[in-house]
């Protein structure tokens, strides 16, 4: 398997925004992955791709710190993963949300906060306040910051989300199929956020997604999963036919049309066509 490798005495906090050592994840006699090395370095944007059940959300959960590894090791900014760490930022895949919700955008959005509060009293309240509205006009969603969640659009609704993402400034955002039931323009929308954010503030990015073309200008480098087997590498070096073919085990065509990725083989192979999420 093809991996980023390091040398493995080099100090954590060297190691980069998030490292994978010999990382295996195991469902009984279902092996996700195993050995896998991986360190994503701080501003790096890494498509993490895949079919249905290869454990592309799997890899999330444990880099979140709810499912812990069946053997080897992750980090995330020098520190072992866990729950509520202060150095992540997710953003879910798009869900509808009830139109009764009362939930404000600017509730939602300060929801980011709760796993590390700025303190007590008025000082601490002002402090939030300006924080979540400063985070809001930085994604564009002032306009409707108090408006109930329920009563918004998709796309505005995932832009509240990645706002919650941002809010506590973190150091890796995980994204996982945050494109999900948007449209073309919303997708973009989603997408050059996220961008400009990792820009700015020089935070890694591990994106979930079935289909890398919305974000193939942004991708420095991809993580493929199929059956537990991964490869890792550049777009050009990963989105092969020969690379896929010998993943998948199977004869897989990959397709570059006008600077877009098209994929076709095996049945459920196809990156261009829309999926449901996976459940692990």
């Amino acid at each position: 398997m093809s991996a980023q490798t390091t040398t493995p005495d080099r100090p954590a906090a060297q190691r980069g925004a998030v490292s994978l050592r010999s990382a295996r994840l195991a469902y009984g006699d279902r092996v996700l992955w195993d050995g896998l090395d991986l360190d994503v370095r701080p501003g790096e944007f890494i498509a993490v791709l895949g079919p249905n059940g290869s454990g592309k959300t799997s890899l999330m959960r444990v880099l979140l710190g709810l499912q812990p590894l069946s053997g080897g090791s992750v980090e995330i900014a020098g520190v072992p993963a866990g729950r509520g760490s202060r150095a992540i930022g997710y953003i879910p895949q798009q869900r509808p949300v009830d139109t009764s919700t009362v939930l404000r955008g600017r509730d939602l959005v300060g929801l980011g906060l709760d796993g590390h509060r700025w303190g007590l009293g008025l000082r601490g309240r002002a402090e939030r306040r300006r924080r979540v509205d400063e985070v809001l006009e930085a994604v564009g969603a002032t306009a409707y910051a108090d408006r109930p969640v329920g009563l918004l659009s998709g796309g505005e609704q995932q832009r509240l989300r990645v706002a919650q993402a941002l809010v506590g400034d973190p150091a890796v955002l995980l994204c996982d199929e945050p494109l999900l039931s948007l449209d073309l323009a919303h997708q973009r929308v989603v997408s050059d956020l996220i961008n400009t954010r990792r820009r700015a503030s020089d935070t890694a990015v591990l994106f979930v997604t079935h289909e890398i073309n919305p974000v193939l200008p942004l991708v420095d480098r991809v993580l493929y999963l199929v059956d537990g087997r991964f490869r890792i590498g550049s777009p050009a070096e990963v989105m092969t036919g020969e690379t896929l073919s010998e993943l998948y085990r199977t004869t897989v065509e990959v397709v570059r049309v006008r600077g877009q990725i098209h994929v076709v083989g095996a049945h459920g192979v196809c990156e261009d066509q829309p999926h449901h999420a996976e459940e692990r």
